[in-house]
């Protein structure tokens, strides 16, 4: 199925860069925009897959115990330690 959608840019510099992608590619805007909506939209309900996966396990009392989270902090604070 194929539907129009117009898009208003609030900015011309957007426009610029979507048709100096669009040429350096050899590929139209609607190309290129569709191609953007399809990895924004894989994201987005990636994103949300996850999230709803967490409220489930926090809903059946699946929690990190405190020194799970205590040592999770610990090896962050020694990642940053040493790129200092």
């Amino acid at each position: 199925m194929s539907a129009t959608l117009s898009v208003r840019f609030d900015d011309k510099a957007k426009l610029e860069a979507l048709d100096k992608l669009a040429a350096s590619m050899d590929r139209s805007r609607n190309w290129i925009v569709n191609r953007a909506i399809e990895r924004y939209l894989a994201e987005q309900a990636w994103q949300i897959e996850k999230i709803e996966q967490g409220i489930a396990q926090a809903d059946r009392g699946e929690f990190a115990s405190s020194e799970q989270v205590e040592a999770a902090f610990a090896r962050f604070r020694a990642k940053a330690r040493a790129a200092e």
